[in-house]
């Protein structure tokens, strides 16, 4: 009988690099450590010493994503890579210039090394470390940046790092085309009520394995994350066996092919949802849900059909873990003269009154026959982690085309909730003749704090997501492996795609929770 291990170490390599490594060892890797060099804002790239602009050998056009070839250095651009490799057999595989991420030309595909991270992360400790004496740059100058010091140079970072970065701000490995799956992790970890969960251990790793005796856990591999990420280590984190977990739950998913974010975000809530009823044996529908995926994330929107000829209204409830909203571009004529949208006016799109067409006619319960009805939903309960989705990707069914909508959109770090409820929308309605709703909120719970945002930049084929953290007064850029300080300015100007919110008093005490819990376990 066939034991298979119960720990899993990563994602299947690719065969072209492993038949590079076979052949050439770390003679590529060895060299490049000559041309890497780390920007002012600590990302590491690499350095073409031949020119002061790469570019491709083929076209000679130097904006959009160049490589540098392992095997002969060219430089090709996406468009050529594969061109070259076609023309010179066994240079297969290459390095974004930009990224200082490894490329395969056959497969068109990042892929992941640790041997070729260790050279890359090495390079960033020496250039990216603040405040270190001359002598210090003496040193770190004449060290030999080999594979067998690497270990050395990132513990050598950690004990710096602990006081340039908050606790838990730590950078994840791209392991071929994941910045979607890194970015939404980076917020997911960061929720103040799912951190505190994990960091509290009420999901204890080990007493699910003695338990249900289960090899791959979601529920585990995230506590393993966020146990990861607050571990106080800086070095850049492979989330292999979390992503191993999560193919094994979302098989349709399973693919190294760039995801949507918002997909991969639901698909996680699921998931712990679903773990956590088959702990509890519980049959509640999401509504009454208390795994900490509902417990933080899910609200209730409420959802009104009024017939136009008798005015009775239908009224349906329905539960939501986020909110998704179209950009205020169609029915805002400041938003087409000044080109950005804001994000009052999409939650006041999203709770407008909208008139059903005539081909849509709903039966009257009161008319006892087909009329024209209006629809309007609004927000019977707000969560206490908020999750707005800007709708940026359109397609169209008839015209069969796909695009992104890179309509700029304002939006505020501190939001008030209040109007959009459903007790603000009927009493705006009906008056105030109407005064008890049952699930109404309080106007303390409607107010809230920003603590994240994901952004995607490029084009709906080839974007790429990023995510930036506020954490301690502070905004954070979270791209992949690297994590910098940005200022807002930065944040508001992004194209962003999910925005987080927490409620108010819940972002001030968990903050002071768990700097509570960080005093306690470092004694």
């Amino acid at each position: 009988m066939c034991l298979r291990s119960s720990s899993y170490t990563g994602p299947k390599p690719c065969k072209h690099l492993a038949d590079y490594k076979l052949r050439h060892a770390f003679n590529g890797y060895d060299s490049l450590q000559n041309c890497l060099k780390t920007t002012p804002v600590g990302r590491t790239r690499v350095d073409n010493h031949n020119t002061k602009i790469p570019r491709c050998n083929f076209c000679n056009g130097y904006q959009g994503r160049l490589y540098i070839c392992l095997m002969c250095s060219s430089i090709s651009c996406s468009t050529h890579i594969l061109l070259h490799t076609q023309s010179k057999s066994g240079h297969d595989v290459a390095i974004d210039i930009e990224r200082s991420e490894l490329y395969c030309c056959l497969c068109c595909d990042q892929v992941y090394d640790p041997d070729f991270d260790k050279v890359v992360v090495s390079e960033q400790i020496k250039g990216s470390c603040p405040g270190r004496s001359n002598k210090r740059r003496r040193l770190d100058s004449g060290m030999e940046l080999d594979l067998k010091k690497s270990k050395q140079l990132i513990a050598m970072r950690d004990g710096r790092a602990k006081s340039c970065y908050p606790l838990g701000l730590r950078g994840l490995n791209n392991l071929g085309n994941t910045c979607f799956m890194n970015s939404v992790l980076q917020a997911l970890l960061h929720a103040p009520p799912l951190r505190n969960y994990f960091l509290s251990d009420h999901h204890n790793r080990d007493e699910c394995k003695r338990r249900y005796g289960e090899k791959l856990c979601l529920l585990c591999d995230i506590g393993a994350l966020v146990s990861a990420m607050f571990s106080g280590d800086r070095s850049p984190y492979s989330p292999a066996q979390f992503l191993y977990s999560w193919w094994q739950h979302s098989s349709n998913l399973a693919s190294y092919e760039e995801q949507d974010a918002h997909e991969f975000f639901i698909s996680v809530l699921d998931g712990i949802h679903e773990k956590e009823s088959k702990v509890r044996n519980s049959s509640k529908d999401d509504g009454d849900c208390q795994c900490i995926a509902h417990r933080a994330f899910s609200g209730l929107l409420r959802s009104d059909v009024t017939c136009t000829t008798c005015g009775f209204t239908s009224t349906t409830y329905d539960p939501c873990v986020d909110i998704s909203l179209n950009l205020d571009t169609v029915n805002s004529s400041a938003a087409e003269k000044t080109g950005l949208s804001t994000l009052s006016g999409c939650l006041n799109l999203f709770t407008r009154a909208e008139r059903l067409g005539s081909d849509s006619k709903l039966h009257c319960q009161n008319c006892q026959e087909l009329r024209d009805t209006s629809k309007q939903l609004s927000i019977s309960r707000l969560p206490l982690v908020l999750c707005l989705h800007i709708k940026r990707f359109e397609h169209s069914l008839i015209r069969k085309t796909s695009r992104k909508i890179d309509q700029y959109l304002q939006f505020p770090f501190a939001l008030d909730m209040t109007p959009y409820l459903s007790s603000s929308i009927v009493r705006s309605r009906f008056g105030n003749r109407i005064f008890a709703f049952e699930c109404e909120n309080t106007d303390s719970s409607a107010e809230y704090e920003i603590f994240a945002v994901i952004a995607h930049s490029g084009m709906l084929e080839s974007g790429h997501y990023v995510t930036y953290l506020h954490v301690n007064n502070q905004w954070y850029k979270c791209d992949d492996a690297w994590i910098c300080e940005v200022d807002e300015g930065i944040v508001r100007a992004s194209q962003c795609y999910m925005l987080f919110y927490v409620q108010k008093l819940l972002y001030y005490k968990a903050n002071k929770d768990l700097s509570c819990n960080v005093s306690v376990e470092s004694r």
